[in-house]
């Protein structure tokens, strides 16, 4: 059960970097900061389900 909880979280955060990552290189210009964010944001559901 507690696994479901967390995956489920970890793929809405990983939504949620997504939307933010389009946000910011569409509206603001920003593209160095925007692209780790994404890598960073979206490597959390990969560390849950490869544990």
């Amino acid at each position: 059960m507690a696994d479901n909880i967390i995956k489920l979280k970890s793929f809405s955060f990983a939504l949620r970097i997504v939307k933010l990552y389009q946000f910011l290189s569409s509206e603001k210009k920003e593209f160095v900061l925007s692209k780790q964010l994404l890598r960073s944001g979206t490597s959390v559901g990969a560390l849950v389900s490869e544990s």
